[in-house]
């Protein structure tokens, strides 16, 4: 009698079942029909889970809407307690407020914020000892994918400190689209129309009317036919008296 496959549905079923044992060994011990460890590493081995693979299991249940919005963000998987795991590599954790081993993922996200609903509908495997791409560089990749092969409808481009750079930004605004990031505190800008210094963001003043409405600002090493860009100091939580610019193009 053939054997049956072991399939991606089977296996990610056990990962949402199993409270606390995820091991092969495991699998196959609590698997309905006779398995081996070895022939369960073999298919985990072999087969190739690709970022098309998310994309094609969305595509049919996503609700796109003109004004939608694309996140971009990256995530640490854990792996401090791994010693030799391809692809882990010493970074930042958000997460975790330190540096730890860890498998770095930029995602793709896509909002409908009418419906307020979000799909995950890419996502990348940093690793540029690997391919030589940057976060950066799988940023572009992916925004450049949904719009020319996806064919995302979408308005917004939302993301983190870490991705605002003049590249990136100079990139979303010539798609024209909107985008919103925040800058780091030391970050050179302007809003003195080129009469004052360029200074640190951290530096500036606002008004009452700034603080709910925003103000223009260039940012150093910009373009200088390039327009200006509108920002807004926002606080990161209700509690909490830190803030936060958040930019969009303008």
């Amino acid at each position: 009698m053939k054997k049956k496959a072991i399939t991606r549905l089977d296996y990610c079923q056990y990962l949402l079942v199993s409270q606390t044992n995820y091991t092969l060994t495991n699998y196959a011990e609590h698997h309905p029909e006779s398995i081996s460890h070895d022939r369960i590493n073999r298919y985990l081995r072999h087969d190739k889970l690709k970022p098309k693979l998310v994309w094609e299991k969305v595509k049919d249940d996503i609700v796109l809407d003109d004004d939608g919005y694309l996140i971009f963000d990256d995530s640490i998987l854990d792996k401090n307690h791994s010693h030799k795991i391809e692809l882990v590599n010493r970074q930042y954790s958000g997460n975790a407020h330190r540096i730890i081993k860890g498998i770095c993922i930029v995602n793709c996200i896509y909002v409908n914020p009418k419906t307020e609903q979000y799909w995950l509908i890419d996502y990348r495997i940093y690793d540029k000892t690997t391919d030589g791409k940057s976060k950066l560089d799988h940023l572009k990749d992916m925004l450049q994918h949904s719009i020319e092969h996806k064919q995302i409808k979408f308005k917004y481009v939302l993301m983190d400190t870490w991705y605002a750079t003049k590249d990136i930004m100079l990139y979303i605004d010539n798609l024209q689209k909107i985008y919103y990031c925040p800058l780091k505190s030391n970050r050179k800008v302007d809003d003195s129309k080129g009469v004052n210094p360029y200074k640190a963001v951290n530096e500036l003043t606002w008004t009452d009317q700034e603080q709910q409405n925003g103000k223009l600002i260039k940012i150093h090493a910009f373009p200088k036919e390039g327009k200006r860009i509108k920002w807004l100091i926002l606080p990161l939580h209700e509690s909490e008296t830190d803030r936060h610019l958040i930019g969009l193009s303008g």
